[in-house]
């Protein structure tokens, strides 16, 4: 019946809205399913199929599915996948949320944002950055209420597909994230991230720990690794204390006791919000006071000032900067490697020169067993300077 109908519109008296467009087109015919419906005081036509390809049966039952939609306040038109946009990520004051669409993607992700993110991530903009590069490009547009579980693990598979595993899992972490915050703020009313297992694969602990010999080759010649004197002072804090690259960039002057040589990550910098204070060896009161020289140019309250001082420095700029080294650091002799290497290689360092493991873990400042760090309050600041002067004592040892 629907391939003998002449050119022109034609309704089906079954299904509400379904219509049938007919044009003559080169010697032929094509013909588009329609649903044509009512929003907000305007009609509207959408297409949902092309017969022959879709046969009557199935466009009735996608149009009593979209008028399904349409009564549980869903527009069609933002249910349905946009054309995939990939030359720049949407921006995250996007137009659609600005009109008060409470259901919009964009809506979510800025509300996401603004009330969880930022209040409560020490450092948010590593999220922000993965929502505006993989995230809203993909579903721009869209209701988040229509978004599928089969379109979360087809752009899971996508950042899989560019190489990028680990950056897979962490997508898709913080899209459940997303998604409950939704169903908290009556956004969407169930999550479609319903993942049986990371997308990216089990992440294999890294074991890089560099050598004696590796650490001999930089404490030579730091800059020559480097370049930059900033980036061989960071290098050097973070060997002599094993502390994180994040808590060395958001720390102030304040925080730095020079003449009690100590240093205090607070507990709005550490990594579980539990702070703690690092004793430092005379090394690392050294490299602290050329920190302290090079932040005196900008007059900033931050150890590592960005550009202007008014900021701290963003953690993953030393990342980079390393990275960005690496050719330099194999000319010495030393293979790749990344800032957090160094920490392990502390860790280890002090097992090898027998130190207590229980004191060595509060050095690094992590997390006891659940009994013993309720109950044990004590600082141990006496055995973490002594672990800590011994493993300064071994690199003074190595360098020439």
């Amino acid at each position: 019946m629907v391939a003998t109908l002449p050119p022109g519109d034609h309704t089906d008296p079954a299904t509400p809205g379904l219509q049938l467009r007919v044009r003559a087109k080169r010697g032929d015919f094509s013909r588009t399913w329609l649903l044509r419906y009512r929003w907000r005081e305007e009609w509207v036509r959408i297409v949902i199929g092309h017969a022959p390809g879709m046969p009557l049966a199935e466009a009735r039952e996608r149009a009593q599915q979209l008028r399904k939609a349409i009564d549980d306040g869903i527009d069609p038109r933002r249910a349905r996948p946009q054309r995939r946009e990939r030359t720049s990520a949407l921006p995250l004051s996007s137009a659609p949320a600005a009109r008060g669409a409470k259901h919009a993607i964009e809506f979510l992700v800025s509300e996401f944002i603004g009330r969880y993110l930022r209040p409560h991530r020490k450092d948010p903009a590593y999220a922000e950055a993965i929502l505006a590069r993989d995230v809203l490009p993909e579903w721009k547009g869209r209701d988040a209420r229509t978004i599928t579980p089969g379109e979360v693990i087809e752009l899971l598979d996508g950042i899989v597909d560019r190489g990028s595993p680990v950056q897979a899992n962490r997508t898709a972490a913080l899209l459940s994230q997303l998604f409950r915050f939704g169903i908290h703020r009556r956004i969407v009313a169930a999550t479609p991230v319903q993942l049986l297992y990371r997308p990216g694969g089990k992440e294999k602990p890294r074991e890089r720990v560099l050598t004696d010999e590796e650490l001999q080759a930089f404490l030579a010649d730091p800059k020559k690794c480097t370049r930059f004197d900033r980036l061989a002072h960071v290098m050097q804090v973070l060997l002599l204390t094993g502390q994180r690259r994040g808590e060395l960039a958001l720390a102030r002057w304040e925080d730095i006791d020079l003449k009690a040589r100590t240093w205090t990550i607070r507990d709005e910098v550490a990594k579980g919000g539990r702070g703690h204070v690092v004793p430092l060896s005379d090394a690392a009161v050294r490299e602290f006071e050329a920190l302290r020289q090079l932040a005196r140019r900008s007059r900033s309250a931050w150890v590592l000032p960005a550009n202007g001082g008014e900021r701290h420095l963003d953690p993953r700029q030393l990342t980079r900067s390393v990275a960005k080294c690496l050719a330099r650091f194999k000319a010495e002799g030393i293979a790749a490697f990344t800032l957090h290497d160094l920490r392990r290689t502390v860790r280890t360092g002090l097992a090898r020169l027998k130190v207590e493991p229980h004191i060595a873990e509060r050095v690094l400042n992590h997390a006891q067993d659940t009994i013993a760090g309720t109950y044990d309050r004590h600082a141990y600041m006496d055995e973490k300077r002594a672990a800590l002067e011994k493993w300064a004592a071994h690199l003074e040892g190595l360098a020439p």
